[in-house]
């Protein structure tokens, strides 16, 4: 009986036992139910480095994390970092980002230029002159000033901007579907900020201001440059927002060999490393055992390599998976994470909201009239995006301003449309330089050396002013003044004068008879009207007083002075994608001029000139050129000052520059050429022409006795403008090797 009741005691004491450990287990389970019901869990934090086109593999680590289930409650990045974090934590889903990283024209966002078929007709005639296009600012007194980097980032901008759309209304970052920090760099400091409210767009394009290369950002009046200098790690702006504990992803770009650091680019980029990788050495260095640092291998992906942004996807994802067993302990059950999701911030929904109001934001002296009447956002209808970003482009094609940005703002329950536009930095005044050469076998050569200045916004209509002058073989000194007459610059008023003085030939069928010396004072006065960004007519008057004078030739032909006036009406198109070696579009010029004395010159006589391109690409890069002109004396007779000039590359290529002139002078031509990469940093294409023409004293004898000529040439698209190297060949055993700096006509 004892040992009954020994036995029977003691299956009570398992019974007993076993009971307190279900009623343990279960009270556990149901406490750690009401710990994530009541937010008790341990708060993870999300770091992400900078490292430019390696930040794609940010996007990796965030599919493993959701994947495994593990809650992300703050996220803070640097450069990159801020960009795949903002978005996250915006309510984009990593398939989201990748698919914008990806698809995404990188080329054309970091470039400022506006597409050139976006740019006012005004702007693109700047294209006609051989100046660099580049127009550093100067100063009242004197001084040269630059933007503060070489890239404005108004497509990037404007990228951003499409992308944080829905919670463009949100300026708390707190209150994002993920609270949310952007580190950025005070240029004027040195110190770290971190972005914790204000337009998200903006704060990931301040954290992203890589210095010397974008400009930097200004907010609440401190200049704003890539978080990453200071602090490219922020493991500790995690934990200020309240993680305990830290998923740190690196994904910057470990320093090179001595070996490999040989030029100023790769001591510039080394430089840069440095202080990135030194900042992120301490942050690392922080971290508990408690928290995970990935840092993805990512090879030869460079921070520039942004079409290789779909290739760090998956290597940040390799690198998240074998930190697996650590990342698996911060990983909930499936109810658990449903209800951390669920907690979350929904993200708002991205349908285009109704625009009840248009305001116009300009710092600059341009009236507002010049940007509001180009945008055509219906009021009470929804957000046009594209039509908007189109009319973005138009405004910023003006070049009058640093960067045209919208945003989408609440007001007493009202939605409205905010265009911001800021003048830029480095304005109103320009100068511009620019050299032209040409060099042909026979040794005749010449060249130009030009100096410019421009005043934009004169007034709030856009008035302009133009001072040049040029020394070399056609030395000119001019004056231009540009008055638009309405908010659209659609009618204008162009008036110019100049003193220069050039030389024309005078031949007798190819025999070069005299060559005299033309100097010359003009004045142009012209009203005109633009058509959009597509072209303009105008009809003016021009009068030209000179002196020809002869410098070789017969002797028995006089010097003599001229005085011409006419009057002139002139079409112009121009819808070519660019000016140097374009792939698309066309262009097209008709002009009609009639002189007469009592207009006040010494001679009655008429002239017409049409001129037109068309290109196409077509295959792989292949582009094919076709284009004539036709210039002819209609009725009297011009003087040496007034004939037509052919000879040199596409104008009869075998020819020397302006060996051939007459009354009468036409030219059709087919040219090819296709885009290769032989040297790094430049465009470079290799091409061929075909061409056909001449010059004649009588209409009738148009189109007869022509010479068909050829060239093949290697181009260079230059920041001093296009050069080109080739060899030209013409009929009765005419040839000439050339070189030119320069745009020549076509």
């Amino acid at each position: 009986m004892g040992f009954r009741l020994f036995t029977g005691f003691g299956r009570y004491l398992q019974t007993m036992a076993l009971f307190a450990v279900v009623v343990t287990a279960i009270s556990s389970q149901g406490l750690a139910q009401t710990q994530t019901q009541q937010g008790d869990r341990p708060k993870i934090g999300l770091a992400l480095s900078g490292g430019g086109a390696r930040g794609a593999a940010h996007v990796g680590v965030l599919r493993v994390l959701e994947e495994m289930r593990i809650p992300v409650d703050y996220i803070a990045g640097a450069s990159m970092g801020s960009i795949i974090g903002g978005l996250y934590a915006a309510g984009m889903t990593p398939d989201e980002i990748e698919t914008a990283l990806v698809t995404m024209d990188w080329e054309h966002i970091f470039s400022d230029d506006a597409p050139r078929e976006d740019r006012s007709f005004r702007r693109k005639r700047d294209d006609d002159l051989y100046l660099i296009k580049a127009k550093p600012g100067i100063s009242d007194d004197g001084e040269l000033k630059f933007p503060t980097g070489a890239i404005q980032g108004q497509k990037f901008d404007l990228a951003l901007r499409e992308l944080t759309l829905p919670v463009t209304a949100i300026t708390d970052f707190d209150k994002l579907h993920i609270p949310f920090r952007a580190v950025a760099s005070d240029i004027g400091t040195g110190k770290s900020v971190v972005i914790r409210s204000g337009d998200l767009a903006t704060a990931m394009r301040a954290s992203m201001a890589v210095p010397a290369i974008f400009s930097a950002t200004e907010i609440e009046g401190r200049l704003l440059v890539d978080g990453g200098i200071t602090d490219n790690l922020p493991i500790d702006v995690v934990r200020d927002m309240g993680a305990d504990i830290v998923i740190a992803v690196d994904i910057s770009t470990p320093l090179a060999e001595a070996e490999d650091v040989t030029n100023v680019f790769s001591i510039t980029g080394q430089l840069t490393s440095i202080m990135t990788r030194t900042n992120a050495e301490q942050q690392i260095a922080s971290l508990a055992e408690t928290d995970v640092l990935i840092v993805p291998d990512l090879g030869d992906i460079g921070s520039g390599d942004f079409q290789r942004a779909g290739e760090a996807v998956p290597r940040g994802r390799d690198a998240a998976k074998a930190k697996r067993q650590q990342l698996a302990a911060l990983g909930l059950s499936l109810a658990a994470y449903r209800d951390y999701v669920a907690s979350l911030t929904p993200p708002p929904l991205s349908q285009s909201p109704i625009i009840h109001f248009v305001r116009i934001e300009n710092d600059s002296p341009i009236s507002d009239g010049m940007i509001r009447d180009r945008l055509r956002q219906a009021i009470g209808e929804p957000l046009d995006r594209k039509q908007l970003e189109q009319d973005i482009s138009t405004i910023y094609g003006l070049e009058l301003f640093q960067n045209v940005r919208y945003d989408v703002e609440q007001d007493d329950g009202l939605t409205g449309l905010v265009v911001s536009a800021k003048a830029r930095s480095w304005g109103p005044n320009y100068v511009q330089f620019g050299l032209e050469l040409s060099s042909d076998g026979e040794g005749r050569s010449s060249y130009n050396l030009g100096f410019a200045y421009l005043r934009t916004g004169i007034n709030g209509l856009g008035g302009e002013l133009r001072a040049a002058l040029q020394v070399g073989e056609e030395p000119l000194i001019a004056g231009e003044w540009y008055q638009p007459l309405d908010t659209l610059s659609r009618y204008f008023l162009n008036t110019g004068l100049s003193y220069g003085s050039h030389t024309v030939s005078l031949f007798d069928d190819q025999d070069r008879l005299a060559d005299f010396r033309v100097t010359e004072t003009r004045f142009d006065g012209a009203l005109g009207r633009e058509f959009g960004v597509y072209g303009e007519t105008r009809f003016g008057y021009r009068y030209r007083t000179g002196q020809v004078e002869l410098q070789t030739g017969a002797p028995e032909l006089p010097d003599f002075s001229y005085d011409t006036a006419e009057l002139y009406g002139r079409v112009s198109v121009d819808r070519l994608d660019s000016f140097n070696f374009p792939e698309n579009g066309w262009t097209g010029l008709l002009e009609y001029a009639t002189a007469r004395e009592a207009l006040g010159g010494d001679k009655d006589f008429d002239q017409a000139t049409l001129r037109g391109s068309k290109f196409a690409v077509f295959g792989d890069g292949h582009v094919l050129g076709l284009g004539g002109r036709l210039e002819t004396t209609l009725d009297g007779n011009a003087a040496i000052q007034d004939r037509y000039r052919l000879g040199g590359f596409l104008n009869l290529s075998g020819f020397t520059e302006d060996s051939l002139s007459g009354q009468q002078a036409g030219i059709i031509a087919a040219l090819y050429y296709r885009r290769f990469e032989m040297l790094p940093f430049l465009s470079w294409y290799i091409g061929t022409s075909l061409e056909y023409g001449g010059t004649c004293e009588n209409r009738n004898d148009i189109g007869d006795d022509g010479l068909a000529a050829g060239s093949i040439f290697l181009g260079a698209d230059t920041p001093i403008g296009p050069i080109y190297l080739g060899v030209g060949q013409a009929e009765a055993g005419n040839n000439a090797v050339f070189f030119y700096l320069g745009r020549p006509m076509f």
